[in-house]
């Protein structure tokens, strides 16, 4: 692991054996494949139980409900190894971990949690969670989706977009507003009449990742499936803190790869009868993406500490968020030039997770959300549009 100021010597044996076992998984199961896959379009369902049987899903939720109960440092760890192969497989595994067992297991019923979270924890379902509308984005009090009760049930009809996981979801946990315009959760069996998944297709970006248009036409459901302590807006977003905060780490594998290429493809490329890694340009993109790279390590590590002690804000999550896939993002871009034109094949890890970032950058808050989040935290003021 890249750790120019030996941050792994401050954790535990523990934690870095997980870290360990992350990047040996990932080794041999994904970055041999990974380039096939992002090319042809396809997220591998079989390596899902395979996550679960390493304890990757959920990694830092109780081992009660059959998870590993490991901390937040080792979590985020695991998704910096993820990531580090393809932001698809991190992003896989925040929406299992994060938005679908961390909305039961925080808002469920002890029911829903014994019935729903061992089974996510292995992998032998998997889940979605639909918050994000065509309208919607960086706005989900917009949300239209409704869920109207009809007796002992409710009804949900709406649509919701850009839903990773979606099209082999076997349960969503969706958020709709009921009958007095209350957000609430729903946990929705995939195979319920009146649900549909159409997988998004063309995409440039994430391509080793299933994204899918999520549509309710008339969905009934039990009263039985709605998250009992799911009340308001504030629900989804605790889960959407939860997610950020693992993509903090998450970015940075990913920035630790397009530097490991540059840096060889540097020391192997020769011009003018020497190895451009002695030009001065280049070893100047080099130290700003090492030094790039440190400092969000460290921020990574902090907020990590700060999540385990109970101390961690929304605000520092935003931060840690957005100035992470930031700079994975401009680290991705100048390794693509750095390339040259080699930089734009699949030979390389660079386009493929300089495309990926560039979703990553936007979804679960865009950099300027997450600007004006802090703005306001640190000045008390909404910003004037």
């Amino acid at each position: 692991m890249l750790d120019y100021f030996q941050v792994l010597d401050a954790l535990s044996s523990e934690d870095r054996q997980v870290q360990s076992a992350a990047r040996d998984f990932m080794e041999a199961e994904v970055r041999p494949n990974i380039a096939g896959w992002w090319e042809d379009g396809v997220f591998p369902r079989d390596i899902v139980p395979k996550l679960g049987e390493m304890g990757f899903l959920g990694a830092n939720l109780p081992r009660e409900y059959g998870a590993s109960g490991i901390n937040n440092v080792a979590y985020g760890l695991i998704m910096y190894e993820l990531e580090r192969a393809d932001s698809g497989f991190r992003s896989f595994a925040s929406v299992q971990g994060a938005l679908v067992m961390y909305p039961i297991y925080r808002y469920g019923s002890e029911e829903q949690k014994r019935q729903y979270l061992p089974k996510l924890a292995s992998g032998e379902i998997v889940g979605c969670f639909g918050l994000t509308e065509h309208n919607g984005g960086s706005d989900p009090g917009g949300m239209e989706t409704r869920a109207r009760k009809d007796g002992e049930s409710y009804v949900i009809n709406g649509t919701k977009m850009w839903i990773t996981n979606g099209g082999i979801a076997d349960i969503a946990v969706v958020w709709a507003k009921d009958d007095e315009d209350t957000v609430r959760g729903f946990i929705v069996p995939t195979d319920t009449p009146g649900f549909q998944a159409n997988e998004i297709k063309r995409k440039m970006s994430m391509r080793a990742s299933v994204t899918s248009e999520l549509v309710f036409d008339d969905v009934r459901v039990p009263a039985s499936q709605v998250l009992p302590e799911s009340r308001g807006l504030s629900a989804p977003l605790s889960c959407l803190t939860q997610a950020r905060y693992g993509i903090a780490w998450g970015a940075l594998g990913a920035l630790e790869a397009v530097y490991e290429d540059a840096l060889a493809f540097s020391q192997n490329r020769s011009t003018f009868g020497k190895p451009i890694a002695s030009r001065q340009l280049v070893q100047s993109k080099l130290v700003d993406m090492l030094s790039d790279h440190t400092r969000g390590l460290l921020l990574a590590w902090r907020l990590g500490v700060l999540k385990d002690e109970g101390k961690m804000s929304h605000t520092h999550v935003s931060m840690a968020k957005r100035e992470n896939v930031r700079t994975a993002l401009k680290a991705a871009r100048v390794a693509r030039e750095m390339l040259g034109a080699s930089g734009i094949t699949l030979d390389y890890s660079v386009i493929r997770h300089m495309l990926n970032l560039e979703t990553v950058d936007t979804y679960e808050g865009t950099y300027d959300v997450h600007s004006l989040v802090l703005g306001r935290d640190i000045t008390g003021h909404n910003a004037l549009v």
